[in-house]
């Protein structure tokens, strides 16, 4: 009785350790003899420890940061970017076997790789087209990840710090660009405003009496102010009774 107790201790412990349970994320890498065997998926497993060991692998869409670091561009502006890179496993098998470190690995190509696309474009192109660099980089970094059973899903650009010198001179541009577009739209009025005038002209041109009336109309204006003293020469009363005379024979006839 005494030796049987022990032995149903040890039985109870090692079935205890050998039975793994995978969570719904996660999937197990299983050796037996150091041998790869096959992966088991979520749920309960057991395992014939010592011989079998099982390495744990998530699923789970993983969030790095890609540190920032110093990028000449095209037109030799030195730049700092930063950026992020999303990626997740999709074969555990070679995510354990094939590389060492799947995390380390993927940051430091991803730094590479970030220098290296961002480092083909002009800051005017960096700033313009940020969503097909950041689709380009995905690409490249996806290239090199894909042996390692691991799919990169997105790679965004986060943050540009540009030279204070550099800053002082896109303001300025963009602050002439301002006034340029002032101008134009200004000129535009000018050019409209003519236009119509020179219309106007044209009609009190057919029509002499339209000036006399437009006249009278603008003494008008000037008189419900109340404030103004009008002096009418004796030329101007003349002209204005000619056109009182000629809107007299138009209503005759």
């Amino acid at each position: 009785m005494f030796l049987l107790l022990p032995i149903v201790a040890i039985v109870v412990f090692y079935v205890f350790n050998s039975i793994i349970i995978l969570k719904q994320y996660e999937r197990g890498v299983v050796f037996f003899l150091g041998k790869f065997t096959g992966v088991r998926s979520a749920g309960c497993s057991v395992l014939f420890w010592p011989l079998q060991t099982i390495t744990r692998v998530s699923l789970r869409t993983v969030t790095m940061q890609i540190p920032s670091q110093k990028i000449i561009t095209k037109d030799n502006v030195s730049i700092d970017i930063a950026a992020v890179a999303y990626y997740k496993i999709s074969d555990p098998e070679k995510a354990v076997i094939v590389i060492e470190n799947v995390y380390s690995a993927i940051n430091q190509i991803s730094q590479t790789t970030v220098r290296n696309v961002v480092g083909r474009f002009s800051l005017d192109q960096l700033l313009a087209e940020t969503a097909n660099i950041n689709e380009q980089i995905k690409t490249v970094i996806d290239t090199h990840t894909e042996p390692w059973g691991t799919c990169v899903t997105a790679v965004e650009i986060k943050d540009i710090t540009l030279p204070e010198n550099m800053q002082r001179a896109m303001a300025k541009e963009a602050e002439a660009e301002r006034e340029r577009r002032a101008k134009i739209v200004a000129a535009e009025g000018e050019y409209q405003a003519a236009t119509k005038l020179g219309e106007a002209a044209d009609v009190i041109s057919a029509h002499p009496v339209a000036l006399q009336l437009r006249t009278l109309q603008t003494m008008a204006e000037i008189a419900t102010e109340k404030n103004s003293t009008i002096i009418f020469p004796a030329q101007f009363m003349s002209t204005v009774e000619e056109a009182f005379r000629l809107l007299k024979k138009d209503s005759e006839k």
